[in-house]
């Protein structure tokens, strides 16, 4: 049942939102707009738009943009489709409505940067009055208009007559405030029109007020829609505007070309490796204008190798108009530029092997997070990626050539504990405690059947190492207890085997696992009978030993298995330890840290005294 007011109460009035334009112009300056520069852009964007609707009524005219800044002033002119009074009121005066959404040229949407109400003001962030000067070329008779806006937010209009604006188009003139002389000097004006505009289709100039000769801004097409003799030439002038833009000469220029979405330009291949996960910031135009130099979103995470710079007719611009809008074009387009970055890889592995060599060095971090995801890859660069072996660095295929059952470490500190051992006992391991080399390795068997991969743990590596006979292990089982004694405050065995190299006299076998799993369990028994101590208890396994293995070919440790002296068992039972724990290179404890400096310093007393 609908509600209905009382005879008695007041009937509600509408009224209209007020806008403090300063506060508006603020908010721009500090949320929208990064910086102040992009008034530049947001003129020129506007003359563009107007040279883009005189272009469909007047195809064949030769239409321009030129750009005046002598220090006191800043003017932006074009001979584009112009205003007639009607619509200064409409467009000029009206915030965020757009003169594109006219009906005269709303099935040209797509013709369109941006849109004329919000753009103006940005020209608010430099100047505190906007001088534009305007006369419709869709009415041919229609007088030259005038309109003034303010930061205050008035703005008047008037109609000039015809000789204040020969011909149709629009001139926005600007008188800088004194703290805008950074970004309104004619030098500085020159730079960002350069900047913002060098692709840009219609021809720009710059004219300083000195007198001289108007300069171009864009003289030269985009480089990947000129010209050239031969393929190589092409390769070159993309390689050097790619230098132009970048700082860097690149490994290789990669051209991207996606007629669906009007998009065209080139992916520099960096030279040299970049850490893993930045994402660096590719030049996107739109339609010729500079949108932004950090646009993240054109390209996957794993495409960190290369930059792109790219001239788009189909991308959406945020309402700042310097970033992408995501919409499932923009998802397109990403997945489709990826796709040519795969073909220029395919292409490389395929005709190309010095330069994927290079490539694979400079960047092999990226392409192993490519191929852990997308197999095409993994089947055509696995066998070429380059890993930490026992038999040096290599690529999988020369190591699965020697070694027919790869083992594969979970950690990069389980790799150095057993890499001099495993090789000399013909073990063939990978190291796959770095990114991704893990899951790739374990992906082996699939590009090389005959190849088996398994994880190595502790076990697997003391399996192979030979054991001693009867009775030396009996000669020095009352040294091992004396060991195991010592040691059992690290939760610690001790062993004997004999291994090669025999210069190494201990190996040390601790896996992380086995540590955090000692760790939890020490915790358990500290807070034994409190909550923390319950939930931990409930989870309590036997703890995973250490075991420190001696090597009896070693002349040390076959002196050292002699020792009857209990002390001196002890110390170096406990020296043994902490060379051991060194030589694996993980992170010592501070009690290990302590036990290394005490064993150090107890063995050099017994020196001293035996000599003394």
């Amino acid at each position: 049942m609908p509600l209905r007011h009382n005879a008695a109460e007041p009937a509600a009035t509408d009224r209209t939102f007020q806008v403090d334009l300063r506060g508006l112009v603020d908010l721009l300056s500090h949320h929208l707009y990064s910086s102040p520069r992009v008034y530049l852009r947001e003129l020129m964007q506007n003359a563009v738009d107007a040279l883009t609707a005189r272009h469909a009524i007047e195809p064949t005219g030769g239409f321009g943009i030129r750009l005046y800044a002598d220090g006191a002033t800043v003017r932006v002119e074009d001979d584009g489709v112009g205003l007639t009074e009607a619509d200064v009121h409409t467009f000029l005066a009206t915030i965020g409505r757009s003169s594109k959404r006219a009906d005269q040229v709303a099935e040209q949407r797509a013709d369109f940067i941006g849109q004329f109400g919000i753009g103006l003001l940005s020209c608010f962030l430099v100047a505190d009055e906007i001088h534009v000067v305007s006369r419709s070329a869709r009415t041919p008779d229609a007088p030259a208009v005038e309109w003034r806006g303010r930061g205050d937010g008035s703005y008047t209009v008037r109609t000039l007559p015809a000789s204040a604006r020969p011909r149709p188009g629009t001139t926005v003139t600007l008188t800088p405030r004194a703290d805008a002389e950074e970004w309104t000097r004619p030098t500085q004006v020159h730079s960002l029109a350069r900047h913002f505009g060098s692709l840009l289709r219609h021809p720009v100039t710059f004219h300083d007020g000195s007198g001289g000769a108007a300069v171009p801004v864009n003289p030269e097409p985009a480089p990947w829609s000129g010209t050239y003799p031969t393929p190589g030439a092409r390769s070159r002038a993309l390689a050097a505007y790619g230098e132009e833009v970048f700082g860097f000469t690149p490994l290789d220029t990669i051209e991207l070309d996606l007629p669906a979405v009007g998009l065209k330009g080139i992916a520099c291949v960096l030279p040299e490796a970049v850490p893993a996960g930045r994402r660096h910031g590719h030049r996107v135009h739109v339609k010729g204008m500079l949108l932004s130099e950090q646009a993240e979103e054109i390209l996957p995470e794993w495409a960190f190798f290369v930059r792109c710079v790219v001239d788009a007719e189909s991308l959406r611009p945020t309402a700042s108009r310097e970033a992408l809008y995501e919409d499932d074009t923009l998802a397109a387009v990403r997945d489709a530029l990826a796709e040519r970055l795969r073909d220029w890889i395919a292409r490389a592995a395929a005709s190309d092997p010095e330069l994927l060599g290079r490539f694979l060095q400079a960047h092999h971090l990226a392409v192993k997070s490519l191929a852990v995801h997308d197999d095409e890859i993994l089947r055509m660069l696995l066998p070429w990626l380059p890993f930490e072996t026992t038999a040096g660095h290599c690529t999988l295929d020369e190591f699965a050539r020697t070694h027919r059952t790869v083992l594969v470490t979970s950690s990069v500190e389980e790799f150095r504990q057993v890499a001099a051992i495993a090789s000399a006992a013909g073990l063939g391991v990978v190291n796959g405690g770095y990114t991704y080399d893990r899951q790739l390795v374990h992906r082996l068997p699939e590009i090389r059947p005959e190849v088996t991969v398994a994880d190595l743990d502790p076990a697997t590596l003391t399996a192979h190492l030979d054991p001693v006979d009867r009775e030396t292990e009996l000669a020095a089982a009352a040294y091992l207890a004396q060991a195991r004694d010592a040691l059992a405050v690290f939760d610690c065995d001790v062993a004997l085997r004999t291994f090669q190299p025999a210069s190494a006299p201990a190996l040390l076998v601790d896996s992380r696992e086995a540590r955090h799993e000692r760790t939890r369990s020490q915790l358990a028994r500290e807070q034994e009978g409190g909550l923390w101590g319950d939930i931990l208890g409930a989870l309590r396994q036997e703890a995973p030993r250490a075991q420190l293995i001696l090597n009896q070919l070693n002349p040390l440790v076959r002196t050292a298995v002699t020792i009857d002296e209990p002390e001196l068992a002890r110390t170096s039972a406990e020296a043994l330890y902490g060379q051991a724990a060194m030589l694996s290179r993980r992170p010592l404890r501070p009690a290990e840290s302590s036990l290394i400096n005490r064993s150090f310093l107890d063995l050099l007393a017994h020196a001293l005294r035996k000599d003394s």
